[in-house]
């Protein structure tokens, strides 16, 4: 236990010194919310990173892929086109968050549907939506400290611990905000998407080699994907990926990703940096789920195969790794997740309806973030037998802000009626379809919850287009909008002509 609990506290020590030496303070709301629009390429990709895959990816979907077969790529294909859409979106986003001084998703409805109303009911969804999995993330890590300790702790006390160190950790992300936990998350991708490919491919090789484990002895029925016939229904598959690739950038901690850039220039580049990097941690996870299951042990915890491997491949030093692993992917994730809540409830929810001053927003987002961290800390030492129920709801919710977000984007012709109705609507479609029907729709084909919802929601936006024209002046202020992407697109685009053509 010394050896597995010394990496960790190790790890933790050498976070919190990269913490105190950047010498992070705050300047205003703006450096404090998005680290002040400054972060290049690498920075940005890491960040990324460390906020998508939490690390309950070593367990929910190392389980998945040990327990249900190729099945779990599916998480893999959204991820990777969650990557793409960001360079799709990064140039408009970027553009107007810079001119307009934007800090949070809301702020970006508020601006294209020209709508206090709408700032408010994006941030409520967003927070809402978000405490289910911050406190599922953090009751993760009993698994992890359970094994830490070797079976000395039960899960209970596992899970208190895990939360107690977490919650430590929430010191440096209330005090310095979304800088420190850029820094941070570079520090952490490194242990958690670098150094755990190495361990991945590492331990792939010892079964392979050592334990004669191939794929081939595995199980058929690890190589089925639902079509027509089966029980979820043909349109299973391709609802779980639409939804997760549009509902990767509905979500609050993610989404301020593309604010805290120095330009479009290095979201674009920071896309092409993403994409190999979660391909490679992608494939290995996945395939070492799958050879996984065949290790002994395995097939009854499954969501224990990352530590079970790692045990009985190296022992106490590699568990004590794979913990570090999985803490550093779990830090990422619950860090991104607060400070983008804090944020919110500052901006958004009170600053929406009271004139706050710099120092006042950044007073009112700490609180907000301490106050998060305490009320998720507790939940996640309950014991809820609803919590996975209300998560899985939660995220067809959240992807209902993917209809007014990526059409205000892109299309000219939707307003503030269709945004917030069709928002509205669709919300309330999902959340009743999946109390209904959890999981998938068996009369729609497989299409899950959220994907109905997006449907009602869509129909609504196009319809409140059509049947509400703006005023001319609100035509006016949105087409200056656009326009302003364009002319700093053809800006761009000349600068790099004459960068280019030889003196």
């Amino acid at each position: 236990m010394l050896i597995t609990f010394g990496c960790i506290a190790i790890f933790f020590a050498v976070i919190v010194v990269i913490l105190q030496l950047s010498g992070i303070r705050d300047r205003d709301f703006t450096e404090y919310a998005v680290g002040g629009r400054s972060f290049g390429p690498g920075y940005q990709a890491m960040s990324f990173l460390n906020t998508w895959y939490p690390g309950a990816m070593f367990t929910a979907f190392g389980g998945m892929a040990a327990s249900a077969g190729v099945i779990s790529f599916y998480v893999l294909s959204y991820s990777l086109l969650t990557v793409v859409l960001m360079y799709l979106i990064a140039r408009p986003v970027w553009i107007w968050g810079k001119t307009f001084a934007l800090h949070t998703q809301p702020d970006l409805l508020a601006l294209r549907f020209n709508s206090r109303h709408i700032k408010t009911i994006a941030a409520v969804i967003g927070i809402a939506s978000g405490i289910p999995w911050l406190v599922l993330g953090m009751q993760a890590l009993g698994t992890l400290f359970q094994y830490m300790s070797l079976g000395t702790l039960s899960f209970s006390e596992a899970v208190i611990v895990g939360v107690a160190i977490i919650a430590l950790r929430q010191v440096w992300t209330v005090r310095m905000g979304m800088r420190g936990v850029v820094i941070s998350d570079f520090a952490q991708g490194i242990v958690a998407y670098v150094i755990g490919v190495i361990v991945l491919l590492g331990l792939i090789a010892w079964m392979v080699l050592s334990q004669d484990i191939t794929f081939s002895s595995l199980d058929d029925a690890k190589f089925a994907i639902p079509s027509l016939g089966s029980k979820e229904g043909p349109l299973y598959v391709f609802s779980l990926i639409l939804t997760g690739t549009i509902g990767g950038w509905c979500w609050p901690y993610i989404f301020v990703r593309l604010f805290t850039a120095d330009g479009v220039h290095s979201l674009k580049k920071s896309a092409a940096l993403a994409v190999p990097l979660s391909l490679a941690f992608g494939v290995s996870l996945l395939m070492f789920g799958m050879l996984g299951a065949q290790v002994q042990g395995v097939s009854a915890a499954p969501n224990d195969v990352w530590f079970i491997v790692a045990q009985k491949a190296g022992g106490l030093w590699l568990l004590g790794l794979a913990g570090v692993i999985v803490l550093a992917a779990s830090m990422g994730h619950t860090d991104g997740n607060i400070q983008a809540t804090g944020a919110q409830i500052a901006n958004d929810l009170i600053g929406n309806y009271w004139n706050l001053d710099q120092r006042q927003l950044i007073i009112i987002a700490k609180i907000g973030m301490l106050a998060l961290t305490i009320l998720a800390s507790w939940l996640a030492c309950l014991d809820l037998p609803a919590l996975f129920q209300l998560a899985v709801l939660a995220y067809q919710g959240i992807i209902q802000l993917a209809v007014p977000q990526f059409l205000g984007i892109f299309w000219k012709r939707g307003n503030t009626y269709g945004a917030i109705g069709g928002m509205v609507a669709g919300f309330v479609t999902a959340i009743v379809l999946e109390l209904i029907y959890p999981g998938y729709l068996p009369w729609a084909f497989g299409l899950t919850s959220g994907a109905v919802g997006l449907a009602v929601n869509l129909a609504i936006y196009v319809a409140a287009a059509y049947l509400f024209p703006r005023s001319g002046a609100e035509q006016q202020r949105v087409d200056g909008l656009f326009k302003l992407v364009e002319e700093k697109q053809s800006a761009a685009f000349a600068g790099s002509r004459v960068a280019t053509q030889p003196a």
